[in-house]
């Protein structure tokens, strides 16, 4: 069998390129979505928190990927596996770059306002849950499990690659199992926290479920773009194959499947049921100008992506995959924008679906050029294959 070494799969000295691009396009966009926290604060922490939700679940759906690959051990995981520890390592940045949520907290969460907690009996029964202290503890630790989770993973993975300990593969196996509950856990309990307090009257059994799939899309749309743009280069232009897109195509379908599915299931039982304290998520996001913008999400997230990818031949061509995958990382945004905006607007009597929208893409743009520019900084450090990985030689088909 021939000699798999780092050196052979160092990355290459092209991914400076687009580091320093994503750098100087995530200095404008702050700087942009700072001049929109002057003109309205308001609209910046909400812009502030759908950017961050958005690259989050990049972030922490890489995670899960990444663990569901050892589970699996699926050659579509083994070729992507540094992206997916590169992505999930970011957690410690993320955990940093919460703090503009934590101090906007009083124009976001409505359950914050200690006067309107007072005179709503539904509130004043939620406070125990629903409070400032509580709320950040509880985000503490969703970002201790996470950080924890992310660096033993991948040290355990570099560990592999310095000894070849064949131990490694059942340890990085037992971690997953374990890691991959305790994300499902904690990710339940961040959507609650993150999107569907925002109105705390509201509540749905499958929310966190739905968000635990989207994070999987998330992190897939994102994989499949940085994976196309390897492809092109060496080394890994002699590693990606027509079969690997494939399989991303493939796992693209599911998870769009997936993400349809719980949406709507969740639709369906609040219809059913009729009851007041649920349909007030769906009554404003079916009137007026928001109307267009659900039929725009039901085209856009699902009608069409799932027609293109019943095309067997489409999912093997890769430079068409990846524009598939671009319009659903686009989508990705624009579901959470649409979970979040009317919510929003309907505490200050607005109801206009784009109304400022600049300043919600400049921060989408300005934390998410932050966030990749450090991607390519970890994804740089080490070799693009775990070359002493018991799987790899039969992946690459070696002999």
């Amino acid at each position: 069998m021939n000699a798999i070494t780092a050196t052979e799969f160092a990355p290459p000295a092209a991914t400076s390129g687009p580091r320093s691009k994503a750098l100087i396009a995530g200095v404008v966009g702050l700087a942009a979505t700072g001049a929109g926290f002057a003109m309205d604060h308001h609209h910046f922490y909400q812009a502030y928190l759908i950017a961050y939700v958005f690259w989050a679940s990049v972030a922490l759906g890489s995670l899960g990927l990444m663990m569901l690959h050892h589970l699996s051990r699926g050659a579509w995981g083994l070729v992507i596996r540094r992206q997916l520890e590169a992505a999930s390592a970011t957690i410690p940045f993320l955990a940093v770059a919460f703090i503009p949520i934590a101090l906007g907290m009083s124009d976001l969460y409505h359950w914050t306002d200690t006067a309107a907690v007072a005179a709503d009996p539904i509130l004043s029964m939620k406070a125990p849950y629903l409070n400032r202290e509580f709320f950040l503890l509880r985000n503490v630790f969703y970002f201790l499990v996470w950080g924890v989770l992310a660096w033993r993973i991948r040290a355990l993975s570099a560990e592999q690659d310095r000894t070849g300990d064949a131990k490694l593969f059942t340890r990085l196996q037992g971690w997953s199992a374990i890691g991959f509950l305790l994300l499902a856990l904690t990710m339940t309990f961040a959507s609650v926290d993150w999107v569907m307090s925002l109105d705390p009257h509201w509540f749905s059994s499958l929310y966190g479920l739905w968000f635990f799939a989207g994070t999987g899309l998330s992190a897939l749309t994102f994989t499949i773009l940085v994976a196309n743009w390897l492809a092109e280069r060496e080394p890994m232009n002699k590693v990606f194959v027509r079969s690997h897109f494939h399989d991303y195509g493939k796992l693209l379908f599911a998870f769009t499947m997936l993400w349809a599915y719980l949406s709507f299931s969740q639709m369906l039982l609040i219809w059913s049921g009729n009851l007041p304290e649920e349909i007030t998520f769906y009554l404003p996001r079916m009137r007026g100008a928001w109307t267009a913008a659900s039929v725009f999400l039901l085209l856009g997230h699902f009608i069409l992506p799932f027609l293109i990818l019943l095309s067997a031949s489409l999912k093997q061509r890769r430079k068409r995959l990846m524009k598939v995958a671009a319009w659903l990382l686009c989508m990705r945004w624009f579901d959470i924008y649409w979970n979040v905006v009317p919510t929003l607007q309907a505490h200050h009597g607005e109801f206009h679906p784009f109304a400022g929208i600049w300043i919600d893409l400049a921060a989408v743009i300005g934390l998410g050029g932050v966030w990749i520019w450090i991607f390519w900084g970890l994804l740089a450090k080490r070799p693009l294959l775990p070359v002493n990985d018991p799987y790899l030689a039969e992946t690459l088909g070696y002999e």
